[in-house]
């Protein structure tokens, strides 16, 4: 796997995020054609938006094939950025908004956690296990500053770590 990394963050921590999701067709289904055509170009979009840092990344230049869960029907997206405010600008505009309204057309619905969100010190970058981990947390705690949610968040940790 390779890392992209464009911006660094700016404090002494940075938010990574997970968001797992189960797919309803193979990924070389005509169903899904338009959401595997649109993730090259999401993917861009985010790498130049303001506020990110990495994302998780097999040589395919997404995270379509990196396994989690064991799952061969759960693709990942994980990823770190400067802040929530730099998430949610990205998530909630432009082509990953438009692309994500279609999400029940591609991915069953679960009524577990499938996003996590946590403080990592900056400069590190999560690996699937930690992620994998971030979500089974949450799942039985709830949100708590170990895993939470863009609704429940936590602020980032003070002092040295």
């Amino acid at each position: 796997m390779t890392l992209v990394e464009t911006q660094t963050g700016r404090g002494e921590h940075e938010l990574a995020q997970v968001n797992i999701a189960r797919l309803r067709f193979p990924l070389d289904s005509t169903q899904l054609k338009d959401f595997v055509d649109g993730l090259d170009p999401v993917n861009a979009v985010a790498d130049r938006a303001d506020g990110f840092v990495w994302r998780l990344r097999s040589d395919s230049g997404n995270a379509t094939d990196v396994p989690v869960f064991g799952d061969d029907w759960l693709i990942v997206n994980m990823s770190v950025w400067r802040n929530a405010e730099a998430l949610t600008a990205f998530m909630y505009a432009g082509l990953h908004r438009e692309l994500m309204s279609r999400r029940r057309e591609w991915f069953e619905q679960v009524r577990e956690a499938m996003t996590a969100l946590w403080w990592v010190p900056a400069g590190e970058r999560p690996a699937v296990a930690d992620a994998e981990e971030r979500l089974l947390h949450l799942r039985e705690h709830g949100p708590t500053e170990r895993a939470f949610t863009l609704r429940t968040r936590f602020p980032a940790p003070t002092g040295v770590r």
